[in-house]
């Protein structure tokens, strides 16, 4: 609990600012169309999600919203190769599949989960899942959000993937109701399908302005760093296990 309350803490400038993200573009239903799906770390678009097999290696695939797509940064920026170097240099050979769109909701992440899936060329050894954030900006309902993820997470569990939950807090704009709804569904959907979980994926970069980009929000390189540094102690414990 005492952790909780200071991500929590941490989280109080995101409600000073939700409102301008929810008219930003990554986050927007009038958004334009989001860019095909990369097929590998190195940001390279495809009409749909390849990967070429890994030889002795490791497949992840970082699906998710524009926190995982390298909304705003150059290419080789973004999580999914930022992560694949870090595992990298852990002695892991691994490849990182960015599988992010920007503005994507858990809703819509279920469409496209078969899809992407089903592009690749081999099962993955790990999935990071990181939905759920446009749909507490656009203040949709918790109970939706939680159904959504826990299909994904029922899906991913039919067809034997293991899973990294990167969960979000509710904005302290969206008031106590809210937060007490949305902000139990990570924990719980993780416990619920044996997932890990890592509780808040901007913990380090929200109300940082020096990791974040011009919207307050979203990371700048420096705070991808930041959270990869997090992230891929527990990527490489899933992928060693």
């Amino acid at each position: 609990m005492k952790k909780e309350r200071s991500l929590a803490g941490r989280f109080l400038q995101y409600g000073a600012l939700a409102l301008f993200v929810q008219l930003a573009c990554a986050c927007s239903d009038k958004a334009p169309p989001p860019p095909p799906v990369a097929n590998s770390a190195d940001g390279t678009s495809a009409s749909k999600p390849t990967a070429a097999p890994v030889a002795d290696g490791k497949l992840v695939v970082a699906f998710g919203d524009s926190l995982y797509a390298g909304y705003n940064l150059d290419q080789g920026k973004g999580l999914a190769p930022v992560l694949e170097l870090a595992l990298a240099a852990k002695g892991m050979k691994a490849q990182v599949v960015n599988a992010g769109v920007s503005g994507d909701t858990s809703a819509a992440g279920l469409a496209r989960l078969a899809f992407t899936l089903d592009g690749l060329a081999r099962k993955p050894d790990l999935i990071l899942v990181g939905l759920g954030g446009n749909d507490m900006l656009r203040g949709l309902s918790p109970e939706a959000t939680r159904d959504n993820l826990d299909a994904i997470l029922a899906e991913l569990k039919k067809r034997g993937i293991p899973v990294l939950l990167t969960g979000m807090l509710a904005s302290p704009n969206m008031g106590p109701d809210y937060a007490a709804a949305f902000n139990p569904i990570f924990p719980a959907l993780a416990k619920k399908y044996d997932a890990a979980l890592y509780p808040f994926m901007l913990d380090g970069v929200i109300g940082n302005r020096a990791l974040q980009l011009p919207d307050g929000i979203h990371p700048n390189d420096k705070g991808v760093m930041v959270i990869v540094g997090k992230l891929a102690p527990i990527v490489e414990g899933k992928l060693r296990a």
